[in-house]
């Protein structure tokens, strides 16, 4: 069994990972958070595909003058993006508030 060659002095092999100094931190910016939400929003797009397929049974839907017949998971679907822009829609106006109480400061 033959021993590995001994490093030469200027090679920046083995003791050229001490010589670099104190480790740098790395912060996280903007761009990484975009891509973990894109991420996370890819996998939350499979899940809710997959629940789609799954609950195609078809289920009476009875809202104010209207009687629908959909399939459960499309109106699931339908009443979670409305949850979600309703939602979004009363943030963005509390937002709206706030910047204009905070520039009358």
């Amino acid at each position: 069994m033959a021993l590995p060659p001994e490093p030469m002095p200027n090679d920046p092999g083995i003791g050229a990972i001490s010589d670099l100094g104190p480790p740098v931190k790395i912060t996280q910016t903007r761009a990484s958070y975009a891509w973990i939400g894109l991420v996370i929003s890819i996998v939350a797009g499979i899940f809710l595909l997959i629940f789609i397929v799954q609950n195609s049974e078809t289920a009476q839907v009875d809202l104010l003058f209207w009687d629908l017949q959909v399939p459960l998971g499309v109106a699931l679907l339908i009443a979670s993006v409305l949850g979600a822009l309703i939602t979004a829609i009363v943030g963005g106006v509390r937002i709206v508030q706030i910047r204009r109480a905070a520039k009358r400061m």
